[in-house]
Order: C-alpha cells, then structure tokens, then sequence
C-alpha cells in the first residue's frame, strides 16, 4: 500500500481501523525544535470522535505515545514515531462486507484487489481513523511552520448545500483562524453554521448523512515555493489532502469559476503595496505557475457524504452473485465535513513545510 509522503520530511502512516494501534514516522523533522505538547493534544481534540451530536459515538480520546524522536521534549533528529491506541472497537459490526460490500466503501475494490487478505474491520487501512496520525504529524508542522511566521486555518464553506462566508483572498490573517479552532462547526457566519447543523441533524433522523466543502488558507508565504509541472503546490498539496479518506475534489483560488471568466476578469493585476508586489485579486489562490506568489494560499477541498448510512441499500454478494439488501449497524458521523476541517489544515501543513524545506535549499 502506498502510504508514504513527502521529500524533505518523510512520513508513513501505519496500522487499520481496529487494529491495536495506529500511528506515523517521520524522517527528516529539524533537531532542536520543541513541539508544544498541550498545544498538539487541543489539535489533535478537533480531529477525535465522539464529542457531540454531530458526530459518531465511536469513542477515541486520539491519545499519543511518542515512541522515538524526542529526548527531553525537543526533537532529536532521530526518526520521529509516535502511535494511538484504538479502544473503542466493534469488528464484528464489519464481518459480512468482505462478501457483501458497502455502496461508496472501498470493500469492493480492496476485495478485489486484496483477494480478501485485507483487513475489512472498521474499513481497515481505508478508514478515516488514519486521519488521526496524520493530524499528528501535521500538528508538528503546523508548529513549526508558525515558527516561520506561516498560519494556515480553515472553516467549513457549506454543507448540505447550505454556504458558508468565503475568506478574504487578500486580505485574509492569521487573526482570522483563532476563533475558527475553538468551534465544533467552524464557520464565519454563525447564522450559516446553524442552519448546517440543523441540516445534519435532520439528516442523522433519517438514517442519512450530507457532504460539504472546506475552504482552507496559509498565510505569510513567501513567493517561490514549489516548482513546475510535476511538484508545483498544487500537485503537493492534492496528492496529500486526497488521501484523506471521503476528499473527492480540489480547486485553488477561483477554480472551476475561473473557467467561466473573461481573462481580464481572471488575471490578477499587479501593484506595489508597503514596498512589496502584491495582486489587487487572488483568483490564482496564491499560487502561479506550480510557484507561491506571495499572496494568500487559497484551496477548498469537497467532501462526500458518509457512506455508511443506515437506510437500506442494495448490494450484491460475491459468493453468491446475486443481488442483496444492505442494512449497515454500527456508529457513524452523519456528516464527516466537521472533524475533516483539521485533517485538511494537517495535510496542508506537511505539504507546505515539505516545500519550505525544499525552497530553503537554494537561498
């Protein structure tokens, strides 16, 4: 399985769903930098299941134990490993999907392509329980890139259709996060947030679940980082915000509305603004050529709508190959948008401090 990133700063996430624990390495973190443990852990909260109604019951604190990489609280340039227990696991609820496999799961293409040696308990390596080693490893970015004077943040820009405000493309500061990462569903308009909360619930009634978007940025970039064609910020950061399990589109800056756009409504004009060249707009979000301009880095990433729901679906059995009916137990978010806002700020900032590293090289 291809479960590695990265040139600078090289990470493996490992382990499945309910296996006795999953966890991350990662080679290439600076020696000498201390991460703020209390500071991870309240990252790492944003990410973990079960602590309200908009989420699944399953019950995981995301508690880490870090195995190598650290002595005395700093990084050591030693390989960093760390790992988090699973605890609160039901394997039995999965058993029949090897055999009859969940519509918009990846049970049908592991059987397939695993010849049934995968692990199918919880989605195993597929789960969105990988997230949260991912977080943790981002968290430790997210650090070190705010050493740096970079800030990435990021709110939920509609679910269930329902719109969020959008960032300012220019404007746009780190003061604008604070607040977004005390809040179970982050947005700028509170009046929005409540109506997608609503949107959930309904849907949580039903037996159902809904999808959304999330908008992210990093601020305080400098311009040249990243590189054309194969290893641009755009081909970085989609290559790791898509493992994220349920991601199924990106788009930077204006993206598909740009398509619709004369060129002059599209191009950002140039200007001078406290002795630096600046854009007036951001529709490039930040990035030109594979290249960071300067300006704020802008992406938002569509996320679908759980695929474990509890109404009846049809499905077929593989043993028997003939249709089936599919009630699926268990305990599952009715809208995973909220605890992805996190695992996309994580992805981001492993992707940006990768390519700071890289851009380091040569100033």
């Amino acid at each position: 399985m291809s479960s590695c990133y990265g040139r600078n700063v090289k990470i493996s996430i490992f382990g499945q769903s309910h296996s006795p624990a999953i966890g991350v390495v990662a080679d290439g973190l600076p020696f000498g930098f201390e991460p703020d443990m209390e500071e991870l852990k309240r990252f790492m909260a944003r990410r973990a299941p079960g602590n309200n109604d908009l989420s699944t019951k399953r019950k995981e604190t995301d508690s880490f134990k870090i195995l190598s990489g650290i002595k005395n609280g700093v990084l050591c340039g030693a390989p960093f490993a760390a790992e988090i227990e699973n605890s609160d696991t039901r394997s039995k609820d999965y058993s029949q999907f090897k055999d009859m496999p969940r519509p918009g799961h990846a049970d049908y293409t592991a059987q397939i392509k695993y010849k049934g040696f995968q692990d199918e308990a919880g989605g195993g390596h597929f789960s969105g329980r990988l997230t949260a080693p991912l977080c943790l490893i981002g968290g430790i970015c997210i650090q070190l890139l705010k050493k740096e004077g970079i800030y990435i943040g990021s709110h939920v820009e509609r679910i269930a259709g329902i719109p969020d405000e959008r960032f300012d493309p220019v404007n746009i500061s780190k003061d604008d996060f604070a607040d977004l990462a005390e809040m179970t569903l982050p947005v700028l308009d509170n009046e929005a947030g409540e109506k997608m909360k609503e949107a959930i619930l309904d849907a949580k009634e039903l037996g159902d679940s809904v999808g959304g978007i999330i908008e992210c940025a990093v601020t305080g970039l400098p311009a040249g980082l990243g590189d054309p064609m194969f290893d641009g910020m755009e081909n970085l950061i989609s290559s790791i915000v898509f493992a994220i399990p349920a991601v199924k589109g990106i788009e930077f800056g204006a993206g598909f509305d740009a398509c619709g756009m004369l060129g002059s409504e599209n191009n950002d004009c140039y200007t001078v603004k406290n002795g630096q060249t600046v854009t007036e707009t951001n529709n490039h979000g930040g990035i030109l050529g594979g290249i960071t301009s300067g300006m704020p880095l802008i992406f938002r990433a569509g996320i679908k709508p759980t695929p474990s729901i509890f109404k009846s679906q049809q499905t077929v059995s593989l043993s028997e190959m003939c249709e089936k009916t599919l009630d699926i137990k268990g305990r599952h978010d009715p809208c995973i948008v909220p605890r992805a806002v996190p695992c996309i700020e994580a992805a981001a900032a492993i992707a940006v401090y990768d390519a700071l590293l890289e851009y380091k090289k040569y100033r």
